[in-house]
């Protein structure tokens, strides 16, 4: 339903994400000032429930989010200080992501709304995540994004609130699912992306050639397919792998990656300069599980030093699923008006710019973001 602007600057929302594999809830206020405050952030991660088995499980993260999401949201307001009392509007995010646990987390949040009588925000998890970067570091529009996660990896121009204009996206496997399915091909346990630096950091990466995919092509999509295979034949022509020859394989993957995104990115921000010549302040912001990679931020930091732009790379605890992301979301959503209405349904896939076409890879279904 439309709402109108809350009167005020001291709004404060409570932010529910259970879109994949972590049970968040988080309490954002509106500073006095015009900053965003985040009084709690709570995250509780499912890594031991999916190690197992090498990924996220859809039914065994429903169900840990089911037994854990009434706790985390206690926990939340605690730490902030406050009760639903205090609470003004509630944020959920309902897509993209696996249903079962986008049903507990809007559920749950729809509930509180209803309860207490207050607006409902339904929230998509990539806005969140695009949005970030004013959150941490109260970046003015318009603003680069370069989103890069489990699910999706993509250059975004992110013009205004719910105005958002996708210049590239990944035409196969998203550099997450790079770093996890390298991960486990190395029999790296499981989170792969953090494990896949770790060792990388004991490596040579410049022992094994591996491919730049896309690198030098006009067009701003990403592929990392290709990568990927070269990873599998490299073990496949080395095996049985050391532990040398691991630390190796990982640090040359994970140059080639970094190379890759730098190289994507260099071209979007000149697109971005030529877009906006007057800009006095271009930023590029990073979003997404990946963007906690030391070796991503240091090429893209790289990058835009050389652009005369500034990169804006959210603490790591923003950078991955979280409740505050959500919370701050729905405050801009809340300021502006745009509440939603309880009957609001999630939904599986559901892409920022829906004006684009979609591409392969892009808005997967069930992909975690």
């Amino acid at each position: 339903m439309p709402g109108t602007p809350l009167a005020g600057d001291r709004a404060v929302v409570l932010g529910i994400e259970t879109s994949c594999d972590e049970t968040a809830a988080a309490v954002v206020r509106r500073s006095p000032s015009g900053a965003a405050e985040i009084l709690s952030n709570v995250v509780l991660s499912q890594i031991e429930e999916h190690a197992a088995f090498g990924g996220v499980v859809p039914e065994i993260a429903a169900r840990a989010h089911v037994e854990a999401l009434d706790g985390i949201v206690k926990v939340a307001l605690i730490e902030a200080g406050m009760t639903l009392a205090d609470i003004d509007a509630v944020a959920a995010t309902v897509g993209p992501g696996l249903v079962g646990g986008l049903l507990v987390g809007a559920m749950t949040g729809k509930a509180i709304a209803a309860a207490r009588g207050l607006p409902f925000l339904a929230i998509n998890h990539l806005e969140g995540h695009a949005l970030s970067p004013r959150l941490s570091d109260g970046v003015a529009y318009p603003y680069l994004l370069l989103l890069v996660s489990g699910g999706h990896s993509q250059i975004l121009l992110v013009r205004a609130l719910g105005d958002y204009e996708r210049w590239g996206s990944t035409i196969d496997d998203a550099l997450g699912e790079a770093f996890d399915k390298t991960a486990k091909l190395l029999s790296l346990p499981h989170p792969g992306g953090p494990n896949v630096e770790t060792m990388a950091a004991r490596g040579d990466p410049k022992r094994f050639a591996l491919p730049r995919p896309m690198k030098g092509e006009a067009r701003l999509d990403f592929s990392f397919s290709g990568l990927k295979t070269a990873v599998r034949l490299v073990a496949e022509a080395h095996a049985p792998l050391s532990d040398d020859d691991v630390a190796d394989l990982c640090a040359s993957f994970q140059r080639a990656a970094a190379e890759t995104v730098a190289d994507r990115v260099r071209r979007a921000l000149i697109r971005f300069r030529e877009t906006f010549p007057a800009l006095a302040d271009p930023v590029l912001g990073v979003a997404g599980g990946v963007g906690a990679n030391q070796a991503i931020r240091d090429a893209l930091l790289a990058e835009c030093e050389a652009a005369g732009a500034r990169l804006v790379a959210p603490p790591l605890k923003l950078c991955s699923d979280n409740g505050a992301m959500i919370a701050y979301a729905g405050l801009e959503r809340l300021e502006a008006g745009r509440t939603d209405r309880l009957d609001a349904p999630v939904r599986s896939r559901w892409p920022l710019d829906e004006r684009s076409a979609p591409l392969v890879g892009h808005g997967r279904r069930g992909a975690k973001a």
